[in-house]
């Protein structure tokens, strides 16, 4: 049978959405990324491997969410005081930090599969070090190393999500990406069914254990990551192409898209996509990126600072605020991360390829903003009715940020940019992000403890700075072939030529 290249806008299947062939000539990494845009083939791998990279950021939304009711029992038994409560929260995020600045060069540099396989290593001993740890040195120690890991994931996360993933249509970049935000919300519920089920069937004298079976639990689903990997994962197709090796990528379409690809070299090799460098890090704010660096760095930050303070502060905040009991807490949280959050993630997926990620986010976070205001107005709920309706707002703050910053946040931050940029493009990000979380993190138990329900009007500047950005810059990332900027000046060339 001979073989044909096709290209990837006449690729369609009886629904209209476009299909990668099963047969085709690679010439350049541009034909790689026309293959991929198209959409993988019918049984294979890529949906799993998109799965698996929804694996690592359900871990990090797991580790991430693991201490937030534990830390009451955690300041009793090492004797805590509320800024050193602080301090061993915001460890996480530290790490995460550092992790993130790095992981994004790395992603770039040495490959998405080399950096994932070494993340799962970091939660597999940060976990177990944690649920053991004898004082909380150790256990900040230990988050800090965790938050390393979780730096280091999501920008190979969301290189997988994006780079596996059609251009176009249902399931496109766009929506694969925005996927990031149920799989967040899936751990941040299987946090507290996890610490239900311990409260449930541990003795009252041992509840102090809890937080520690919880915090060790988090190296269970990397080592189940780590087991499949070698069936499953593999480097993404367009990032090895960028890098010269078109038979390596056709060795990846072959085994993840079902394409029988053939590796044709011309006479002189194609302009190579801009290589990795930390040097990068600057090309984010050129001309053709600026804008969308900032939107993307302003979006994410915000949603983190508020959402963090939220999420961490739900145990606190339906316990201390509205004065219910322990089991109360947990199945409050439960419920409102279900009902609330996950189903707002979940809308945001589906309207990502039709309704796009700016509207969705300007929609988001306004509902957020008037949650926030309403919370602060209310105070302390003095009857049963307000204590209903401070409920339905912190789900109405969830649910904001479900279908919006906290599914586009990582939309604009991946698709923003080629993929020879998105590993750095994301770690500046998370950079950022991890930073205003680490702020959240530490003020916000200093803050409630000092100012009470009033500690909502500071969170509400977060949603409404990122609107006021979103309407200055109008960038839509859904449906753009952004991979395409890698190879403008290959098609210069081509037009010269011609």
């Amino acid at each position: 049978m001979s073989t044909l290249a096709v290209p990837a806008s006449e690729l369609v299947d009886a629904a209209g959405q476009a299909q990668a062939p099963q047969h085709a000539v690679i010439r350049s990494a541009q034909d790689v990324s026309r293959i991929v845009n198209a959409g993988a083939a019918q049984g294979s791998n890529a949906r799993i491997v998109i799965a698996i990279a929804l694996g690592g950021v359900f871990l990090d939304a797991y580790d991430l969410t693991s201490l937030a009711y534990g830390i009451k029992d955690i300041a009793r038994e090492f004797s805590l005081s509320p800024v050193q409560v602080g301090f061993v929260s915001a460890a996480i995020t530290f790490g995460a930090i550092l992790g993130a600045l790095f992981g994004g060069y790395l992603t770039d540099r040495v490959g998405r599969y080399r950096v994932f396989m070494a993340d799962m290593l970091f939660f597999v001993v940060a976990a177990i070090a944690a649920g053991l740890a004898p004082n909380a040195w150790v256990l900040g120690g230990a988050r800090f190393l965790m938050g390393f890991g979780v730096g280091l994931d999501l920008p190979v996360a969301m290189a997988f999500l994006a780079e596996f993933s059609r251009v176009a249509g249902k399931g496109n970049k766009a929506a694969s990406v925005a996927a990031w935000c149920p799989a967040w919300y899936a751990a941040t519920s299987t946090c507290y069914l996890l610490i239900l089920g311990l409260y449930a069937i541990l003795p009252e004298h041992q509840l102090g254990w809890l937080w520690r079976i919880t915090l060790a639990f988090g190296a269970v689903p990397a080592l189940v990551i780590i087991a499949v990997r070698s069936r499953y994962i593999s480097e993404s197709p367009v990032w090895a192409a960028n890098q010269g090796d078109l038979e390596g990528a056709a060795r990846i379409l072959k085994r993840s898209y079902g394409v029988d690809a053939v590796v044709e070299r011309g006479e002189a090799p194609t302009r190579a996509p801009r290589a990795a460098s930390w040097r990068n890090y600057g090309v984010l704010f050129n001309a053709t990126y600026r804008r969308r660096t900032i939107l993307a760095a302003t979006i994410g930050a915000a949603s983190s600072f508020g959402y963090n303070a939220i999420i961490f502060g739900l145990p606190v905040i339906i316990a201390s605020f509205l004065q219910q009991g322990p089991l109360t807490t947990i199945v409050a949280s439960l419920t409102l991360n279900l009902l609330f959050a996950f189903l707002g993630g979940l809308i945001g997926v589906r309207t990502a390829p039709t309704v796009g990620a700016w509207k969705m986010t300007v929609l988001g976070h306004t509902l957020q903003f008037v949650s926030l205001i309403g919370l602060a107005l209310i105070g302390h709920p003095g009857s049963a009715f307000f204590v209903v309706v401070a409920i339905v707002l912190l789900g109405g703050y969830l649910f904001g940020q479900g279908f919006g910053p906290g599914s586009h946040s990582m939309t604009y931050a991946s698709l923003s940019y080629p993929t020879s940029l998105r590993g750095i493009g994301v770690g500046f990000n998370q950079t950022l992000v991890r930073s205003a979380s680490t702020v959240s993190l530490f003020l916000f138990p200093v803050l409630a403890a000092a100012l009470g329900t009033k500690v909502f009007w500071v969170i509400a500047v977060a949603p409404l700075t990122s609107l006021l950005v979103l309407l200055a810059i109008r960038w839509e990332p859904s449906g753009y072939d952004i991979d395409s900027e890698d190879y403008a000046d290959e098609r210069e060339d081509a037009a010269i030529a011609a």
